[in-house]
This record gives structure tokens, sequence and C-alpha cells, in this order.
């Protein structure tokens, strides 16, 4: 049931207009043609993606993970393709300090199950020491699969903050895909929904109407203090640990003054 508003044309301070339903209907429905061409498109790009060539790369490289050094081919658990996320890390860092970006991406994809099923496996990679990530992936409550590519070349190592897409026939394997800045978003859902939302994500950079509450940087909101204001520090740990009873922040990486940049700029 809905309401008709006794003015119509008194929009509340620093909001849309208020109208019946019938006339925010239409707006909607002229909105929704737009929304479907985007979709179209996005159709187009993800096609021409799959046409994109391929790099063949040394399959044999080793990794380090839980059980020691692997070889790359290891991570695709016997299936044919692979995505990665390539985690940025920032040496002796505390936990809290670590980049902003790469652990909201990280923590959207705990579970590659829905992958898995469709003959795709999912790692993380990071350039961190194997003994600090190990701490970290433990701090956080990660359940994927991750690895320490420290001193390998790309496209296996080389720049952090990339999701990228790997094929394996046989023993060959191939780069076929990889993606930074605002192209990993795919895997955050939490920024889809908030793109949904009247506020959206309460970035400084989105286009909102007069009077809207002001931005802010980007993944300002990761971690926080304990009554939830955002901040770094040694008070501070990443948002999802607040939901874990007991989880504290651990400072015994040092250097406590460094903060990381978002990979979502």
């Amino acid at each position: 049931m809905t309401t008709t508003p006794s003015d119509p044309t008194a929009a509340l301070p620093g909001r849309p207009p208020v109208v019946d339903l019938a006339t925010w209907q239409t707006a909607r429905d002229e909105l929704l043609v737009r929304e479907k061409a985007h979709t179209h498109e996005g159709d187009a790009l993800a096609a021409a993606r799959r046409r994109l060539p391929m790099v063949e790369l040394d399959g044999t490289v080793e990794v380090v993970g839980p059980d020691g050094p692997v070889p790359f081919l290891d991570l695709f658990q016997g299936r044919d393709e692979l995505v990665v996320y390539k985690h940025m890390w920032y040496d002796g860092a505390p936990h809290q300090g670590q980049c902003e970006g790469c652990t909201t991406t990280a923590w959207h994809l705990k579970d590659a199950v829905y992958l898995n099923a469709r003959g795709v496996s999912f790692a993380i990679l990071t350039t961190g020491r194997w003994d600090e990530v190990a701490s970290y992936v433990e701090f956080m409550g990660y359940t994927q699969p991750w690895y320490s590519v420290r001193d390998v070349h790309a496209p296996v190592g080389g720049p952090m903050g990339y999701l990228t897409c790997f094929l394996r026939d046989g023993d060959r394997v191939f780069l076929t895909y990889s993606t930074t800045g605002r192209g990993n978003e795919r895997v955050n859902g939490s920024l889809g929904l908030l793109d949904m939302t009247p506020y959206g994500r309460g970035e400084a950079w989105e286009d909102n109407p007069e009077g809207w509450p002001q931005g802010r940087g980007p993944c300002w909101s990761w971690r926080s203090d304990a009554d939830g204001n955002a901040t770094w520090g040694p008070t501070s740990r990443p948002v999802p640990q607040w939901t874990r009873p007991g989880a504290t922040p651990v400072e015994t990486l040092g250097r406590h003054g460094h903060q990381g940049l978002s990979g979502l700029e």
C-alpha cells in the first residue's frame, strides 16, 4: 500500500521529489530502457572478452602455499579454468594496515563453490612473505586458497590488484584475461547493491542530487574502531572482524603508521 502525499510538489530537503506511484513507475520504466541497453552492451563485451588471444606461460613456475612450494599448474586443481585475484601486500604492516580494496575484494569471494561447479578454480596470489600471509589469512578467516608469488615474474606474479583468468590444456597454461581498478568490482556484490540504494556508495566521485550526504574516498569504510568509526590505527580492524567476538587487532607485524592504498581507485 502506498500513500499519496498531500502536496506532491513538496520535496524533502536534499531528496528527489515526492510523487505518486504512477509517476514513479513512468520514471522507473524510462530508466529500465537504459539499464537493459547497459546489460546488452555488457553481454557484447563478454563475447569479445571470450575471443581475446592467449599468452602461453610456464605452468611449472613455483608459488608458495600452506604446503610449501607447488607448481602454478596445481592451482587449477584438475579443472580447465582458473581465476586468481592478485592481492596487494605491504611488508611488515599490521593486519589492519593491508590494502583496503584488496581486502574488500577477497572478503566477497570466500567460497568458490559455484565457480567450481562450472569447472573453474579460484585462488588468491600475493607478494607477501608466506609467514605474514598465513597469519593474515587466519586472522581474517579466509577460506580460499592463498599463495605467495614473491619474486615470481608476470603473468603469474607481477603487479598486484588484478583479477586474472587462465586456461589449462593438459600441462599447457595460458593467460586469457586480466583487469584491475574498477574492473574488479564484479566480485564485490556489496557495491552493486549500494549502487541501487538512494545514497549509493557514499564515495566522493559519485554524481548525487544536490544536498545529498557528502561522500568520502574509496574504501573508507573497510576498517573501523569498535564504535564503527572509519579509522586506521591500533584500535581498528577490518570491518568484517567486528562480527567475530574475540578477534582483536594484531599489531605484531610492525610499521603501525603505514596505510595501504585502495585497489579500487
